[in-house]
């Protein structure tokens, strides 16, 4: 494994990763009904990190594929898919740009970026924590990470919600989204 040592982390030595699908979940959670937490993720999607010679000068991107959505329940996954929600015919993917880092402190990382939702781009923050660098048993160079962040989904256009007779709406507004996975070197 190439690595280096920054700021006491063994890092990759600069070069383009590519997301490994088959080791990373694209995951999110929104309150339902305003008693408890809806799970989800996306199944389909391709992603790069480049890290730089100064790692505080590394890039990122991510293209999701929104048809790709997945909650375990056929109905809500189909209601999420339409122009209630990502509108996936129109709007076949979701996508995040870094723009920089904003700061670090050990092995977390505040990545400010770009994220695209319905043709809507807003700047977002997200947490980057940087979890190792290794080689796989087949030589693959590849380093994990947990990133976290949250975002307001009204202000992506996705506004439909239904109010409760008790009080409330059935849709939270928040969105936690929790990525996990590993990058391979390219």
């Amino acid at each position: 494994m190439s690595t280096r040592t920054w700021e006491n982390l063994q890092i990759p030595t600069p070069g383009t990763f590519t997301l490994d699908a088959a080791h990373t979940r694209i995951g999110f959670v929104v309150k339902h009904m305003m008693v408890s937490k809806v799970r989800g993720h996306f199944e389909k999607f391709s992603g790069s990190v480049t890290i730089a010679e100064n790692p505080l000068e590394s890039s990122a991107e991510l293209t999701i594929q929104t048809e790709s959505i997945n909650t375990g329940v056929a109905d809500r996954d189909g209601h999420l898919r339409s122009d209630d929600f990502l509108s996936a015919e129109k709007y076949p993917e979701l996508t995040f740009r870094s723009t920089r880092v904003v700061s670090h402190s050990g092995d977390t990382f505040t990545v400010l970026g770009d994220l695209t939702v319905r043709d809507i781009t807003k700047p977002v923050e997200i947490t980057v924590e940087y979890g190792g660098a290794g080689t796989n048993p087949w030589g693959q160079e590849l380093w994990g990470f947990s990133i976290s962040a949250e975002i307001d989904r009204e202000e992506f256009g996705l506004t439909w919600n239904q109010a409760l007779e008790t009080g409330g709406v059935l849709v939270g507004k928040k969105i936690k989204i929790e990525i996990e996975g590993e990058a391979n070197r390219a």
